[in-house]
């Protein structure tokens, strides 16, 4: 795995404005910035994209699926609805960890239920943003056992 694909779902383009009591201050820049760091130590490159148009999210992770590359996806609501983005994930063979910034169980009953979460990885979840750098941690974690 030598590029992460980072895939930002629906609304995270608001992060640090949107609801801070629940999601935080830090914006999406600064999140990106701050796995970029940690990427280039650990000697990958990450692609970073964020979209509110769930098609973009399913081409995205077709495309590294089918180039073997692994992909840290928050999809956002997403994630309780859509079986694109379940067969997309299936159907390429992308390695997925699911990130939520806020807990999700401890929220609204809707959002207790993945779609993603029977063919990712892994999950992380209810951390803020720190989720993201331990999904990116525990992917290069797994692409290691893949190595080996």
């Amino acid at each position: 795995m030598q590029i992460v694909h980072i895939i930002h779902g629906p609304n995270l383009n608001l992060l640090g404005t949107r609801e801070p009591a629940v999601y935080g201050h830090e914006t999406l820049a600064d999140v990106e910035a701050r796995l970029s760091k940690a990427a280039q130590s650990a000697g990958v490159q990450l692609l970073c994209r964020q979209s509110n148009h769930e098609g973009d999210l399913v081409d995205w992770i077709q495309q590294a699926g089918r180039a073997g590359e692994g992909v840290v996806l928050n999809a956002g609501a997403y994630t309780h609805t859509s079986v694109a983005l379940r067969d997309a994930i299936a159907g390429s063979g992308a390695r997925v960890i699911e990130v939520h910034v806020s807990n999700v169980h401890a929220r609204e009953s809707f959002r207790h239920t993945s779609l993603i979460a029977p063919v990712a990885s892994g999950i992380v979840v209810g951390f803020g943003t720190l989720s993201y750098d331990l999904a990116l941690q525990g992917l290069l974690a797994l692409a290691g056992q893949q190595k080996s």
